[in-house]
Order: C-alpha cells, then structure tokens, then sequence
C-alpha cells in the first residue's frame, strides 16, 4: 500500500520527509552571527520602512544583496520579530522549492523515478544542506533560486524550439539568485553545470553559448537592479561597503588550494556512500546511465574545483557542491539496491558492512548516550529520549537486517527514517545544555534604560546576537578610537572585557558604574563552547565635573 502510494504521489512524500527534516522546532536553537545580521536588516527594514537603502544597527547594509532579508522582512511583518520559527520559515521554504527544482532536473535528464527518488533522499538529509535550510542564511537562498535557473537552462538546451518558454524563467531564476547573494551561485553552481553539460551532450557549442548569453543578460537585469540604483543615489556609503566585501576574498579566511578536497564529508551520514560514488573508475563499469553518472559527476568536481580557486574559503561555501554530489551518490545507492545480492568481492562487501553498518550502530547507541550525558536530567526528557529509542531502535534493526538479508532498499530507507528521527527528538533534548547561571538578555536593558532614563551605546563595532536580543539598535561611541561628540551627560555603554582598559583611558572625565552584565551564551563559562564575544559588561556613564577618572 506505501510503496504503490510513494509510485503514485513521489512528490508528495518526499516534500514530506523534507517537511521532517527542515520544520519540526525550527525556531529552537540560537541564533549565530550571519544570521543575526540577516534578521537585523530584516526587522529595521519593518521598523523604519525602508526596502531599498538596507541597514544594519542604523547603518547601511550593502556588502549583501537584500533578497533574503526582504523575504524574512515579509515573513515578520506578519507573524511579527519574536518567534524564530516564522522568522525561519522562509529559509525552509526555499530548501524545499531547491529540493523540488533538484527534482525536476532529473526527471527531465532521464532518471527513474527510484533514482530520482532516492538521490532526492540523499539531499535532503545531507547535513548542510538541512542545516542550512533550519538557519535564516543567505547561502541556501541563492543556491536554491539557481537550481530553478539550471533547470529551465537544462530545458532550454533540450528543447530548441521552446527558447521563449524557458529562457525567461532561467533568466528569472538567476537574476533572483544574483539578488540573494551576487556571483556566487552563477560561480559556483550554475557555471561547473553548464562545462559539464557541454562536455557531455556535445551540442553545438554556439548557439548554446547564445542561450547562455540570453540567460546573462536577462538575470543581471534582474541582479544588478538593486546594487546599481544604491549605487546612484548612495554613492560613498555602497562604494565603501563593496570595497570592504570585495577585499575579503583576497585576504580574510585565507586556505590553501586544496582545503575544499574532504568535501563529501559535508554530506553527513553519506559521506562513505559520497565518497565510493566519487570514484570514477569503479563506479563507471557498474551504473545504468554513463552518461547521467558522468554529467553528476564532472559538474561535481569543476563545482569543488572553482571554489578552490577563491583564496577565502569557509566549510559553508561547499554547500552548492552538495548538490550535485547528491546527484552522484544516488548512483552509488542505485547500484547497491540493485546489486547488494551480488557481488562476490569479499573486499567491496567488508566495505559496504562498515559504511552502512555503522549509522546502525549510531542509532543504538545514540539513545545510551544521551541518557547517559543527562544522568539525572534525563527525566526531565523522558518523552523525547522514549521516542528517540524506539524510532533509533527499529531503524538500527532494519539497517542491521537489511545488510544480513543483503536487502539495501530496506538499509538505505531506514538510514533516511533515522535522520528524520534525529532531528524531531534530539533538537528538544539540546535545552538540557542550555545552563548558564550567568545568562542575561540585552533586551533586560532597557528596564535599566528606563529606571536611569537614558540611552545606551557601544564602544566601537557591535555583536550581531546581541543587537538582535536587543530588539533596538545601539550607536557606536568611538569613531577612529576616539569617543565621539555625544549631548548625554549620563548615558549606558556596552564594553567587552578587552576594550574596558582603553575605554577608561580615553574616557578620564567621566564615570563609570557597572549596572550589569550581557551574556548570551547558553552554556556556563569554563565550557568549550562559551563564546566571550557574546558577553559585554554595561556602564552606567556620567561626565564628571573634572578630569579625573572615578574608577569602578
């Protein structure tokens, strides 16, 4: 009845497990530093009315293009800046339509639908790419707007006769991936799929380029809409932003040339499956499509190649080669489904026992530790951690049967409902860390704000976290190292422990009195995790009628 019902409405499950692996307690965990900036733009976009001409803590914010943060802005000013889960929801939203898109591509290219079904599987719950779907970034909007661009260009090529009909919407899909976050998509994901696709259909190089073409100039219309009228009417604020960006990519983060290779280790509980389908020698004799394993592949490997050739390089940035590997791997799923009863290699058959073997024994165990980790906490979780031994211990038990009976269908699908199992039940149990004593919210100062009537400042730079949980924005005292000319004789300052020496320095006539301290961090400190860049001492300041400083 499940399987006859998965032939008939395979969209349908499959944006179903997505919907497990992207939705449930969405708006659970903190949120980190690129998502703050995000959600920032995003709210003072809502408070002052202000689309176009993008600010960050009341100063502009152009280094990103605004696509992702209109859409979190639409999303706030509906359900409103409090709960992280609708503040989320757009980010989600986006995986699924890069999921739907991943798709349609291959359906178009020819796959089955078990192979299209299963590498739609394998997307879904890579790590980062769920993870990213779970956290309001602009990474996963730009290569999810792309996908759609590849899709209608893959269209566009195969159907010669239909240019009109889908060179507008790849045109569309990229101009809105170039708003979300410039180049990089067109970079990273669009251009390794056109080499490929050129490598492997072989079509007449110039009228492709044409389309190609087409494509460029209808999304960079699109793209370039909004740096270029910023650009116009805010001249020396955008050229000082992009300067600061562009910079970056030649000297911040700095990795060597081969810091991307381990790249199939971002896929998570793929990685081993990621790795085998990689090896082109051996997996060529034993796909069905040669052709469709080649074009995953190559656009695979040009994707990580280009990205290597960027001097800065993050764990993030490999995001958009999840794509295609997810690609590559279904092949490798395929090949097991298909031959697991067959081969006779006592090697090949001790490497397939470990890789799958071991989510098996992941999933015993993982219930055993966490239960242990708790010790007497543990009661406080009991419904999730039951739930968390029952789903784990009837998919380690059709993994571990699957694998015996040499049945991969049975191992790769109970892999997936272990995934999915993770994420409902063990985001509940991550509160149990949640244990600072010395936990203090930025938004408490404003009681303080008010009981002292005055206005409060940070001494140079601004956290991103913090003026988020401040629900306000925070002016910089200090410009150039040096406090600048402000009308309040008594006013708050925000002061990290590195700056407290030197604020007091260059600030000898006045006071200072410590009223409290921000922390945000969710663990006590002495933990591994404890962030100090979360924290931030606050003053109460008054100018004093000498020069002389009053110490605390």
């Amino acid at each position: 009845m499940l399987i006859s019902l998965v032939k008939k409405y395979p969209v349908a499950f499959l944006m179903l497990i997505s919907g497990c692996m992207l939705l449930p307690h969405l708006g659970l965990l903190q949120t980190n530093i690129m998502e703050a900036r995000n959600l920032i733009t995003a709210r003072e976009m809502v408070q002052n009315h202000e689309w176009i001409f993008t600010t960050i803590n009341g100063n502009p914010r152009y280094e990103k293009p605004p696509l992702p943060t209109w859409l979190t802005a639409a999303a706030g000013s509906i359900f409103g800046f409090n709960d992280l889960f609708w503040l989320r929801l757009p980010a989600a939203l986006v995986t699924l339509m890069l999921v739907y898109f991943f798709y349609l591509l291959l359906k178009s290219s020819g796959f089955s639908l078990r192979q299209r079904f299963n590498s739609w599987l394998v997307l879904t719950t890579s790590f980062y790419i769920f993870f990213s779907g779970r956290d309001n970034q602009w990474d996963i909007y730009t290569h999810a707007f792309m996908m759609g661009g590849i899709y209608y260009f893959f269209l566009l090529m195969q159907h010669p006769q239909k240019t009109l009909r889908y060179l507008l919407p790849a045109g569309l899909f990229f101009g809105l991936s170039f708003l979300c976050k410039g180049p990089v998509s067109p970079y990273a994901l669009f251009l390794p799929f056109v080499i490929a696709y050129f490598i492997v259909y072989k079509n007449s190089l110039t009228p492709g380029v044409i389309k190609v073409l087409g494509i460029l100039i209808i999304g960079l219309a699109i793209g370039l809409s909004w740096p270029l009228y910023v650009r116009f009417f805010d001249a020396a604020n955008f050229q000082s932003a992009t300067a600061k960006e562009a910079g970056r990519w030649g000297s911040y983060n700095i990795r060597p040339f081969w810091y991307y290779w381990s790249f199939f280790t971002q896929s998570g509980v793929w990685t081993i499956a990621a790795f085998a389908a990689l090896l082109y020698p051996f997996m060529n004799k034993r796909v069905s499509d040669k052709k469709l394993y080649l074009l995953s592949f190559l656009w695979t490997i040009f994707s990580v190649l280009l990205l290597s050739f960027i001097p800065e390089k993050k764990a993030r940035y490999l995001l958009p080669v999840l794509i295609p590997l997810a690609m590559n791997t279904g092949f490798y799923i395929e090949y097991l489904i298909r031959n697991l009863k067959n081969i006779r290699s006592r090697l090949e058959n001790i490497f397939i026992n470990i890789s799958f073997g071991l989510p098996g024994v992941i999933a015993v165990a993982a219930p055993v530790a966490i239960a242990l980790l708790l010790k007497e906490r543990a009661a406080d979780y009991i419904f999730w951690i039951t739930g968390l031994s029952l789903a784990c211990f009837c998919c380690a038990w059709f993994i571990l049967r699957g694998l015996i009976k040499r049945n991969f269908s049975k191992v790769f699908y109970a892999i997936v409902a272990m995934m999915c199992a993770l994420v409902i039940f063990v985001f509940p149990i991550t509160k149990a860390y949640y244990s600072n004593p010395r936990y203090y919210a930025a938004t408490n100062l404003h009681k303080i704000e008010q009981e002292e009537n005055i206005h409060s400042f940070e001494v140079n730079g601004f956290t991103p976290e913090i003026i988020w949980d401040y629900k306000g924005t925070i002016p910089e005292l200090m410009i150039d190292g040096q406090p600048k000319n402000i009308t309040d004789t008594t006013f708050g300052l925000l002061v990290s422990s590195e700056d407290e020496d030197s604020c007091r320095i260059k600030m000898r006539g006045y006071s200072f009195k410590k009223l409290a301290t921000v922390d945000l961090n969710n663990v006590a400190p002495g933990n591994k995790q404890y962030n100090a860049r979360l924290t931030r001492s606050y003053f109460l300041v008054k100018k004093a009628d000498t020069s002389i400083h009053v110490p605390l």
